[in-house]
């Protein structure tokens, strides 16, 4: 066999291998996602409440402050603990798409350009965890 051939192979056999490996931890991958990201979506509100760790956005309007914040902390909590997570996470998908408009969208349109990479992000991925729901390891999913 020539040697382009068998590093052909030995690259499909470990692929084959590193996708059964994923499928088997594939709830715990998301569960992993669904907490890590709510747990850093609730410091976005803990910073426009408490202005901790940091003081919020200057210049933030009032409102961003006092409506947005509260959604942060409440829906990263809810969806970090897996409870209420489906309407928990598709309010804070939801928040994150008028951010994107309000706060970014107006400057350019392309989030490359006018630093809303991470309001996309957020948007996209609560969206997400509000289609597949809590999963393993949330109050809403019994630990399964």
């Amino acid at each position: 066999m020539r040697p382009a051939a068998v590093a052909m192979a030995t690259a499909v056999a470990q692929k084959g291998q590193m996708n059964d490996i994923l499928r088997r931890h594939e709830a715990d991958i998301y569960a992993l996602l669904r907490i890590v990201t709510g747990f850093l979506f609730l410091w976005h509100g803990m910073e426009k409440i408490f202005g901790f760790p940091e003081a919020p956005p200057a210049g933030a309007p009032a409102f961003i402050l006092w409506v947005a914040g509260p959604i942060e902390l409440v829906c990263g909590f809810l969806v970090m603990i897996g409870l209420l997570t489906r309407p928990a996470a598709f309010l804070a998908s939801g928040l994150m798409g008028v951010a994107y408009w309000l706060a970014h969208g107006t400057r350019a349109l392309l989030p490359i350009l006018n630093q809303g990479e991470l309001a996309v992000l957020y948007c996209f991925v609560v969206l997400f965890i509000a289609a597949r729901g809590p999963g393993r390891w949330s109050v809403d999913g019994g630990g399964t």
